[in-house]
């Protein structure tokens, strides 16, 4: 059995991960990579004469541990260039992955629209050319008809020699550690691929769940060499930042955060923190129309969601709509609420303040010092977001230089993943002298080296950090 590292190798984003037996071949994750920019990309698909440095035809079965598009964007691209089989996950990762997938297929639209316009102008053949990863809604549909839904802790058969069981790993509705038991000459060897690990008691999630004792496990390491900061309550830590910044002056908080995930947990906390009637009232306006559609797939699969989220469901009815929450659907809603001069709160997309809506807040209110924006999460480097919580003065937004008069400020309480505990916790439920190996992935180079030093220091020996294209026999 071979094991080869494609995506998410040395670098945070692009998971694919392809397990080869002897007459079976299954993908688990199959996401967008963006550690490399559009030139790079292009490079690379030049080079394997395909958007997949394999044949696409020849992969059986994709496994899909979440939604999120750095896992599960480029399946509709594997589609395109001939893979036949089907995707399992479980039910509510297809429901908000065919939200992710066609909201990207929707943009590839609107960028295929402008360069055939430019090229209409100028007849530039290259300004023609459609970049090779590109997929619109036609290639979603078709790769969404083959999603195979499986509940968390069933037993599913994917090939005579395989049997797949998904775990909650909690960081999303529906993430799961997958572990295979796979056969092959007369033994049993069973692989775990983690997913995004989740954090404890986080708002709206169950727990990650513990898994059995593996002979290899493929561990994330987005947080490997980190330890979350504020260790309070959701709420309180919310709280405050709203009382500082929009009660005790008449300011503005912005806070950008991703639609699917994080916005339902910030949407969550804000209605428990008015549920207290001693709290002032302010407007909270909701900008991302894919927030809004994630927003229904988690009401809807509220006994999904952990104790406390189910209890207040059943006492309140609903878990995010409130009084003074409106959600902007139309552009020119989102950008009218720039001429709303009341104190107020606005969340929208993206987290790392890269594109999306945000941007056009962050740019309208960058200059106002009565402004803040809140940090909630992860921003690679060279993110906008990035560059702000660096403390940069000046700071460039759609070709435009501008000065940093906001505050800027950041809470990790609604960080999805796991820290270096969490990690450590998940790994240590393993029996060192039984784990074959280990292996990291989804990381910054530097988190997971000194990750790996953290778990050889804890008896673990075999801790291997692949580079792309690395395969392993197991």
């Amino acid at each position: 059995m071979k094991l080869t590292f494609w995506g998410a190798a040395q670098q945070v984003t692009g998971s694919m991960f392809l397990l080869e037996t002897d007459d079976y071949r299954i993908l688990i994750d199959c996401g967008s990579d963006f550690d490399l920019d559009e030139i790079g990309r292009k490079t690379r698909y030049e080079e394997q004469k395909s958007v997949f440095p394999f044949d696409a035809s020849l992969i059986n079965t994709v496994l899909l541990t979440h939604a999120h598009i750095d896992h599960s964007g480029n399946i509709p691209n594997l589609y395109k260039y001939g893979f036949e089989g089907r995707v399992v996950c479980t039910e509510p990762t297809l429901a908000l992955t065919s939200l992710l997938l066609k909201d990207a297929a929707n943009l590839h639209q609107k960028r295929l629209n402008a360069r055939m316009n430019g090229s209409a102008k100028k007849r530039s053949k290259k300004k023609r050319e459609v970049p090779m990863d590109y997929f619109v809604e036609k290639n979603v549909n078709e790769a969404l008809d083959n999603f195979v839904p499986v509940a968390f802790g069933q037993r599913y058969r994917i090939a005579d020699n395989v049997t797949i069981v998904f775990y909650a790993a909690g960081h999303l509705l529906g993430a799961a550690h997958i572990v295979l038991e796979v056969y092959e000459d007369g033994q049993k060897k069973r692989i775990c691929f983690s997913g995004d690990i989740g954090r404890s008691n986080y708002p709206l999630l169950i727990d990650p769940q513990e898994i059995p004792q593996v002979d290899y496990l493929i561990c994330e390491s987005t947080y490997g060499n980190r330890l979350h900061e504020d260790q309070g309550s959701p709420v309180e830590a919310l709280a405050d930042v709203i009382k500082r910044t929009c009660i005790d002056i008449p300011g503005r908080l912005i806070i950008p955060s991703f639609s699917v995930g994080r916005t339902q947990a910030l949407l969550y906390t804000l209605n428990k923190i008015y549920m207290d009637h001693s709290f002032p009232y302010l407007k909270v306006f909701s900008d991302s129309p894919l927030a809004h559609s994630s927003t229904k797939v988690y009401q809807r699969h509220v006994r999904m969601l952990n104790k406390e989220a189910r209890t207040f469901q059943d006492d309140n009815d609903m878990l995010f709509d409130f009084d003074n929450l409106i959600y902007l659907e139309s552009s020119d809603a989102s950008k009218a609420v720039s001429n709303y001069n009341e104190p107020c709160i606005i969340i929208s997309s993206s987290g790392m303040v890269q594109g999306g809506r945000v941007e056009q807040h962050v740019e309208a209110n960058i200059g106002n010092p009565y402004a803040t924006i809140l940090m909630i999460g992860y921003a690679s480097e060279g993110t906008l977001g990035w560059r702000l919580l660096n403390g940069q003065d000046t700071i460039s937004i759609r070709g435009k230089q501008l000065p940093v008069l906001a505050n800027i400020e950041k809470i990790d309480v609604f960080s999805g993943h796991g820290d270096q505990n969490d990690l450590l916790k998940f790994i240590k439920i393993q029996d060192p002298e039984k784990l074959k190996g280990i292996f990291l992935v989804h990381g910054e180079q530097q988190s997971m080296a000194d990750f790996q030093s953290k778990i050889q220091e804890n008896g673990y020996k075999s801790v291997e950090i692949p580079l792309r294209g690395r395969t392993y026999e197991l």
